[in-house]
């Protein structure tokens, strides 16, 4: 009897949610790496799990498009749900606008037995800091200028908020080929707040190839080539730049 009801239990596999970083396996934690060395499928963009296909080659790998992220996230719990081990992968940090939220939601709804494990990896604020010196050092905030899955009326009440609290920002998403004109609304509310001088990265493809920074200012940005691969980090009332570094000093007496 025991073994009857033992063989009509469901198979539950697992499901890492694991963040690779900027994309390079040098960026990549040891745990990322155990993590996927130990899954049996891979599922994920297809640009990022080409970012790591020396550490995915004779796996199962399920690769799609942009704007396909549920899909992707469903299928990787339902994969799971047969009793395989599965790695859905997100770049930069999975809990950070990665895929870490909607594999959790769906697992609630129709997976609740299914063991989830979230991979921490390096998101971009931080790649992006590390290429242009030490701009995090102090309270910063991060903001999406993506109005995809949050209105614009809300993103634009947040990068006020950031600028009248003197956070450092880091901008993800800045700018695409059909939405170009939020990247201007923002930089006006924040001169609203900051002077024209304050130091400014533009941090393009960080840590990838072709990666390539530029330091300028608030009132200068805006003639720079920015696109979705850019970071912006913009300066608080203390940031400067000496040496071709942008720091924001934490406070200490040096």
């Amino acid at each position: 009897m025991g073994m009857e009801i033992q063989n009509t239990r469901r198979m539950t596999g697992k499901l890492y949610v694991i963040g690779t970083g900027p994309g390079s396996t040098d960026h990549l934690t040891q745990r990322a790496i155990s993590a996927i060395q130990e899954c049996e499928v891979i599922v994920g963009y297809l640009t990022y799990t080409n970012l790591i296909k020396e550490l995915v080659e004779g796996k199962e790998i399920i690769a799609s498009g942009m704007r396909k992220e549920v899909d992707r996230c469903q299928e990787a719990v339902e994969i799971a749900q047969s009793g395989k081990t599965v790695a859905m992968i997100s770049s930069g940090d999975s809990g950070i606008y990665g895929m870490a939220g909607i594999i959790l939601e769906i697992q609630q709804k129709i997976a609740p037995e299914l063991e989830v494990v979230i991979v921490p990896g390096i998101t971009s604020a931080i790649s992006s800091a590390s290429l242009i010196g030490a701009p995090l050092m102090n309270d910063f905030a991060v903001i999406s200028l993506s109005d995809l899955m949050t209105s614009w009326s809300v993103i634009e009440k947040r990068v006020e908020a950031a600028a009248m609290g003197d956070f450092v920002m880091s901008i993800y998403n800045p700018k695409s080929k059909e939405r170009v004109s939020q990247i201007e609304i923002a930089r006006n509310i924040i001169l609203k707040y900051r002077d024209p001088k304050t130091p400014v990265g533009i941090i393009k493809n960080a840590m990838r190839e072709k990666s390539h920074t530029t330091l300028t200012t608030l009132e200068k940005m805006l003639e720079f080539d920015i696109d979705m691969t850019t970071t912006l980090i913009i300066g608080n009332s203390q940031t400067y730049i000496h040496d071709n570094k942008m720091i924001t000093p934490r406070g200490y007496k040096v």
